[in-house]
């Protein structure tokens, strides 16, 4: 009984002393090396397991539509759509862990430049001080006439290292200014991330509801579901009267909207529910549609001198005229149904940079400065809009049928006019994030949004034409 005990003691002792030991074990921190090492293969898996969804998704709408087919496709848009919050998530993280570089970068520098302006002052007292002195006054106070030589080579030294401290100061400074606007678009681009990732997680929640919806009054069976989609297919007629709604413009019938959606097409090729299913999109992203105003939420160089001229052509008054407001990250300012930013639309309108004799692809060879603060003016026989409409007016960014036609052409010069659902997609994606982001695993969404609601017209569409 008594060894039990001292057993029991010992191994109380044994314990404690792990215990301690445990607390004293030195904790070996990741370095930022493993850290951005970590993340991105956690980024590189994500996004295969994105690319993976993606296909099955593909497959999958491909089948005939069942209970089963639907119930599996929300499923792998729920999975897709939590695995980009996920991949998202890290980017914010190694954007993050960007921006405390910089701001140690910029630390340094800012450190750097106080020394180096600590010294100029220094040569600068030094200077004032030889400078004080005349060569006479050095002569004749030396012993010895060599010191006044050594004295003027010191001044010659003096005068090297003082333009040598100008320079090194303009070079941090050019520095420091090329940091702090990479950290601002660092901060923007995370700011952006964390604006798609709320939609995102809406996108998650609504289909969550869409499945909980049809399980719950389907019960699980095919015949009930079958029913249910019997009911929800509207006639031609009533399809025809429904509102399609448009931004910042009042809501049109669909018949109508699905009518310049036709014409547009035969300019441009594009299909007509793949335009709709843009508009449908643009209208439901967020809630800063046609809530601002153009000298708050506009660009003030790129957009607010060629929104003067877009307005004075159409004689409008831009004060009274609605457009996206500005969200927490960079500029508002979009106008009309299709959410064109001015500076996009002039290319589609007819307006042209006397400056420079073009529109926006003359970017390529000029500062964004010189290229956008214009003069601008407008040009009936330049404005391919104005032809395709035939419309003896300046094309309108608030007109529903310019803006369809608009969408269209933008579209088509994006590729959508191949027509097929990879070409289709990818144009989606260059209209809402521009050419660069269009192949970002983060902006997927936008693309599948689109194609998702091209699908739903295209049935009603279907519906209207037999």
């Amino acid at each position: 009984m008594q060894r039990r005990a001292v057993d029991i003691q010992l191994l109380f002792v044994v314990g404690a002393l792990l215990l301690l030991l445990s607390f004293a074990l030195p904790v070996v921190a990741e370095t930022n090396e493993e850290r951005r090492a970590r993340l991105q293969a956690e980024l590189d898996r994500l996004t295969q397991e994105i690319a993976g969804q993606q296909v099955l998704l593909d497959e999958t709408r491909g089948e005939r539509q069942s209970l089963e087919r639907d119930i599996s496709l929300l499923n792998a848009e729920i999975e897709k759509a939590q695995l980009a919050i996920r991949r998202r998530t890290l980017t914010i993280s190694q954007i993050a862990d960007d921006i405390t570089d910089r701001e140690a970068a910029m630390r340094a520098l800012d450190d750097k430049l106080g020394r180096e302006k600590a010294s100029l002052a220094q040569l600068l007292r030094r200077t004032n001080e030889i400078d004080d002195v005349t060569f006479a006054e050095m002569v004749l106070g030396s012993d010895d006439f060599s010191d006044v030589f050594s004295d003027l080579d010191a001044f010659e030294s003096l005068k090297v290292s003082l333009s040598n401290s100008f320079v090194t100061i303009a070079e941090t400074r050019t520095d420091i200014e090329g940091q702090k606007d990479a950290l601002e678009r660092e901060h923007i681009e995370e700011q952006e991330l964390r604006q798609l990732q709320e939609l995102e997680k809406q996108r998650v929640e609504e289909r969550k509801g869409e499945k909980d919806t049809i399980l719950d009054v389907t019960k699980g069976e095919e015949e009930a579901y079958q029913r249910l989609i019997r009911e929800k297919e509207q006639s031609a007629a009533e399809i025809r009267a429904a509102l399609f709604s448009l931004r910042d413009s009042a809501a049109i019938p669909f018949g109508d909207a699905y009518d310049y959606a036709k014409e547009a097409a035969v300019a441009t090729g594009v299909r007509p529910a793949l335009i709709l299913g843009i508009l449908t999109v643009e209208s439901n992203l967020g809630e800063n549609v046609g809530t601002g105003t153009w000298l708050n939420d506009m660009h003030p160089t790129r957009d607010r001198p060629v929104f003067e001229q877009i307005t004075v052509a159409l004689g409008l008054d831009p004060d009274s005229l609605p457009v996206s407001r500005k969200p927490w990250y960079g500029w508002g300012g979009a106008m009309g149904p299709a959410q064109f930013i001015p500076s996009t639309w002039v290319c589609y309108g007819g307006f042209i940079n006397t400056r420079t004799g073009d529109c926006g692809n003359s970017r390529r060879s000029l500062t964004w400065s010189d290229f956008w603060q214009g003069p601008w003016e407008y040009r009936a026989s330049t404005d391919r809009l104005r032809r395709m409409t035939g419309s003896q007016s300046p094309s309108n960014p608030w007109d529903p049928r310019t803006a369809i036609f608009a969408a269209s052409t933008l579209m088509m010069d994006n590729g959508a006019d191949d027509g097929t659902p990879f070409t289709e997609r990818r144009a989606a994606l260059r209209y809402f994030a521009g050419w660069t982001n269009a192949n970002d695993p983060d902006y997927a969404f936008y693309g599948d949004e689109v194609m998702k609601h091209a699908a739903t017209i295209q049935r009603q569409i279907d519906i209207l034409e037999q």
